[in-house]
């Protein structure tokens, strides 16, 4: 409504009510206004209405919601952002993976006889997977222990700059936040090597946009040596759905290559998730999340140390990890039968504890036909089997509190159960204890009153207790 429309209501209504209308609207659009001339994330979050009366405002001005308007084309619409001490940032409608491919497709353009890809390995699919889709080939180099914590082999990055030569080689793949005890990639030494070897340096963010330490080790790696560019997720970071990632860097013009390069159009969805959420929390809400999380890592540590003390382990020590930690489970681990470690996180999972890891660091993996040892452990020689938790952003005091009962709960009921575990302990067994003997076709037993799926309820049933 407009002055004239307000001026029009006071024939219906009582005038005060309306002269409070119009205040409060005011308000609200002084709000946007100061949000438009300042081009700033305000500090303290706006209410909902405040919210909805932008977006639609936004809406009316596009020109397919134009009453009169005739659509004969097609149209395209960026969405970005500043960062600060960074030459810029955008959100794109894309998970990290493929925005790394984006990445990397592009970085290809200005290296044409490239073909390689020096990457600091870290067990998760996507990132790996981002460099075969990208049409490139992956360089693998194994991380080295260190104590307990795995850190970035620069050494091994040389001799393969060396052996490969630095005009063959796209960019190194580094990573910062993952799952402990791998720490964040030597940042610096990484940056410092690109920039001697004139090799273009891009950072698997995924998960450092919610760590101020992390986001550190980047801005000084970028003043020490090269930094290209560097992504992370939108879901993971920021509280919204799967689907958008934010990829900044401190080259624009490597930037807006990488934006033009974005094929067609996509959903706003991700854009209008990050919008909202940002606008709702304010620069001061998200600030205090970053600050309790930071607690929370402390808080998790802590109680999860007493849950290692009390059954016979420990934490291992992961100090360039800010995000996740670990917890040895050599007390739960057999000699002769490692299924116990993968049982454990069978048996959280149905407790309903999620995002834990359980490491048995003997499992093998093929991925893509390359082939790796130890997967999981980001190493082909793991020194003991471990379980990993993380301190995300968003978590409260009663999930760490949640958690570490039920790790206690499970942990001792993995030390009665002292036999081996065979499939009839696990999964053959019936409601009266009896193997089941019947043949199954079709998800039906031939034996009456036993069937694939009672065999299937009771074996949920013992994981439970």
């Amino acid at each position: 409504m407009n002055a004239q429309s307000f001026t029009l209501a006071e024939r219906l209504i009582p005038s005060t009510y309306v002269q409070q209308a119009v205040s409060a609207k005011k308000w609200r659009e002084n709000l946007i206004k100061t949000f438009i001339e300042q081009r700033k994330w305000p500090e303290e979050g706006w209410d909902d209405a405040t919210i909805e009366l932008f977006l639609n405002d936004l809406a009316h001005m596009d020109c397919n919601n134009f009453p009169e308007n005739s659509g004969v084309g097609e149209r395209e619409a960026r969405f970005a952002s500043g960062v600060k001490n960074s030459a810029g940032c955008f959100l794109v409608p894309m998970a990290t993976g493929m925005s790394l491919v984006l990445c990397m497709l592009t970085i290809k353009q200005d290296r044409p006889g490239a073909k390689f890809v020096l990457w600091s390995r870290i067990d998760q699919k996507s990132c790996f997977k981002s460099i075969l889709t990208a049409g490139l080939q992956p360089i693998i180099v194994e991380p080295v222990l260190s104590g307990d914590e795995l850190r970035t082999d620069v050494h091994g990055m040389e001799t393969q700059i060396t052996t490969l030569g630095s005009n063959n080689i796209v960019c190194v793949l580094s990573t910062t936040s993952c799952f402990a005890p791998r720490a964040s990639d030597s940042l610096e030494h990484i940056a410092t090597l690109c920039s001697r070897h004139n090799i273009p340096h891009l950072v698997n963010n995924a998960y450092g946009l919610q760590s101020a330490r992390l986001m550190h080790l980047i801005q000084e790696a970028a003043k020490k040596g090269r930094v290209d560019a560097f992504v992370q997720s939108t879901d993971k970071n920021l509280l919204v759905p799967v689907g958008g990632a934010i990829i900044s860097g401190f080259d624009k013009g490597l930037l807006e290559r990488i934006s033009r390069n974005y094929p067609g159009r996509a959903s706003a969805s991700p854009v209008i998730d990050v919008f909202v959420t940002l606008l709702s929390l304010g620069s001061n809400g998200y600030k205090n999340l970053i600050y309790e999380r930071k607690e929370m890592f402390k808080y998790l540590k802590e109680e999860l140390g007493k849950i290692a003390t009390k059954h016979g382990e420990r934490i291992l020590d992961t100090r360039n990890n800010p995000i996740s930690m670990a917890m040895t489970l050599s007390s739960v681990n057999s000699a002769t039968d490692s299924k116990r470690v993968s049982l454990l996180g069978s048996m959280l999972f149905l407790r309903d504890v999620t995002g834990t890891r359980c490491i048995t660091g003997i499992e093998h993996k093929d991925v893509a036909s390359y082939q790796f040892d130890g997967w999981g452990a980001h190493h082909s020689n793991a020194p003991c089997p471990y379980i990993t938790a993380a301190a995300g952003i968003g978590m409260k005091k009663s999930d760490v509190d949640l958690f570490v009962h039920r790790l206690d709960k499970v942990l001792a009921k993995l030390k009665i159960r002292s036999g081996p575990l065979t499939p009839t302990s696990v999964e053959e067994l019936g409601s009266s204890g009896r193997r089941s003997t019947g043949r199954v076709v079709n998800g039906e037993s031939s034996e009456q009153g036993s069937s694939a799926g009672t065999s299937l309820a009771s074996s949920k049933d013992s994981l439970r207790k």
